[in-house]
C-alpha cells in the first residue's frame, strides 16, 4: 500500500494474498478469488514513482515488491529520506492562469511545487507555509534516538503530495495474559501533505500482527492524534510534537487493561447484532438498495465475528476486533481515478476516517464489561 500504516500491512498481509488464492493479471496487478476479498483487483498504484521508481523505503518487502528494502531498518534519517525518495523540497510559487491571450495572476492563491520534479501539488493561500519533509520528520529521530529503534517504513504517494515515515515503538503490550495473550506492537506514523487539503499529521498505532488490523486509542483524553496546519509557526510547534507523542505511549497499560477486560466479558451474537444495529442505524424512508446493503453488512459482520470468536472466544473484544478488521479491510470504498480500492482503505485507516466510529463502539461495548 501507499503510506507507513500501509507497507506494513502489506508486508504482514503476505501471507494472506495466498490464503485468499490471489493470482498474478496481465498487467502486473492481483486478483483474490477467495475470502472477503473475492474478485477485488490488488494494484500497485499510489506510490509516487515520479523519479522512475517507488518512492519507498521499508524494512520488511512488501507483497508487491516495490521500493528500497533494508532488512533490520536503519537509524539516519537522511539515509531514510534518500531511500525512500522523499528529499525534495517544496515551494511555493504564485498560480497563474490563461485568459484568452493574456497570462493572469491569480491574487491570493498559490502552487506547492517539488523542486525535483517541478509538479505541481496543490493550490494554497497566502497564509500557507510548506512544512519541508526533513524538518517536519526529524523530531522522530529524538524517538529513534532515546528509544533504540529503528525506521520502520517511509515514502511518497500521488506524485509527492503526501509523504509519510513510521517507527516502531520498543515495547509490546499484551492483551489478557492469562487468557488468550494477544500481542499489540505500537507505531508512530507522521504524515505530511503538500496539497493544502490536509494538516500535518502525528499518529500512534496499536498493531495486531496476527490479521494486520490496527485501531486508534479508544481511551478517554488520550493522546492518539496529533495535527498541525501548515503556517510559519508549524516548525515550532512540530518541536512539542516528541513530548506528546511520549505521554501517548503511556496510554497504552490504560489501554491494555480496557481491551483485557473486553476479553473477559462474553457477548451473545444478538447482542452483537444490536451494537452493530446501533452504529449503523437504519434510516426512515432508505431506498432499496440501501435497506439491501444494510442487510448485506449486518450478515457480513455476524459471519465475521463468529469466525472470530472461534478463534479468541465469544468476547466483547472478539466483537472490537471483527468491527476493527470491517472497517479497516472490507468496508466498501470509493477508490477514485489514481488509486485501487484497497490504498483507499488504507489511506483511511491512516488517517482516521473510521476513529468516530471505533471509538463509540468500543465505548458501547466497555459499558457491557463484566471484568
Amino acid at each position: 500500500m501507499s503510506t507507513d500504516v500501509n507497507e506494513r500491512f502489506y508486508a504482514e498481509r503476505t501471507a494472506r494474498i495466498a490464503e485468499v488464492g490471489a493470482v498474478r493479471r496481465d498487467d502486473g496487478t492481483y486478483a483474490a478469488t477467495v475470502g472477503f476479498d473475492r474478485g477485488e483487483v490488488i494494484g500497485k498504484d499510489g506510490l509516487d514513482t515520479s523519479l522512475g521508481t517507488a518512492a519507498l523505503y521499508t524494512t520488511t518487502p512488501a507483497w508487491h515488491g516495490l521500493g528500497n528494502v533494508i532488512p533490520g531498518g536503519i537509524t539516519d534519517i537522511d539515509a531514510v529520506l534518500g531511500l525512500a525518495g522523499i528529499d525534495f523540497q517544496v515551494e511555493r510559487v504564485p498560480a497563474f492562469y490563461q485568459w484568452r491571450d493574456e497570462l493572469r495572476q491569480h491574487a491570493g492563491k498559490f502552487h506547492t511545487v517539488r523542486d525535483d520534479t517541478g509538479a505541481a501539488l496543490g493550490v494554497v493561500g497566502a497564509q500557507y507555509a510548506p512544512i519541508q519533509n526533513r524538518s517536519g520528520f526529524e523530531f522522530l529521530q529524538q524517538l529513534v534516538n532515546d528509544f533504540g529503534v529503528i525506521w520502520e517504513s517511509a515514502g511518497a504517494l500521488r506524485e509527492g503530495r503526501k509523504v509519510f515515515v513510521s517507527i516502531r515503538l520498543p515495547r509490546t503490550i499484551t492483551i489478557d495474559a492469562d487468557g488468550i495473550n494477544d500481542e499489540i506492537t505500537p507505531f508512530v506514523a507522521v504524515i505530511n501533505s503538500h496539497d493544502g487539503r490536509s494538516p500535518f499529521t502525528a499518529v500512534v498505532t496499536p498493531w495486531r500482527p496476527v490479521c494486520g488490523n490496527t485501531e486508534r486509542f479508544a481511551v478517554r483524553d488520550a493522546y492518539t492524534r496529533w495535527t498541525v496546519r501548515h503556517t510559519k509557526s508549524a516548525t515550532d510547534r512540530i518541536k512539542e510534537a516528541r513530548r506528546t507523542l511520549k505521554l501517548s505511549i503511556a496510554y497504552y497499560e490504560q489501554w491494555a487493561a480496557e481491551e483485557t477486560a473486553l476479553a473477559r466479558t462474553d457477548l451473545a451474537i444478538d447482542a452483537f447484532d444490536r451494537l452493530v444495529g446501533e452504529l449503523w442505524p437504519s434510516k426512515d424512508e432508505a431506498s432499496v438498495r440501501t435497506v439491501r446493503a444494510d442487510e448485506r453488512r449486518r450478515d457480513l459482520l455476524a459471519d465475521m465475528f463468529t469466525i472470530e470468536a472461534q478463534r479468541i472466544g465469544r468476547t466483547a473484544y472478539a466483537a472490537e476486533r471483527t468491527l476493527t478488521d470491517y472497517l479497516d479491510h472490507v468496508a466498501p470504498r470509493r477508490p477514485g481515478k489514481t488509486m485501487t480500492q484497497e490504498i483507499a482503505r488504507a489511506t483511511a485507516l491512516l488517517e482516521g476516517t473510521d476513529d468516530e466510529t471505533k471509538s463509540r463502539a468500543h465505548e458501547r461495548l466497555m459499558r457491557l464489561r463484566t471484568v
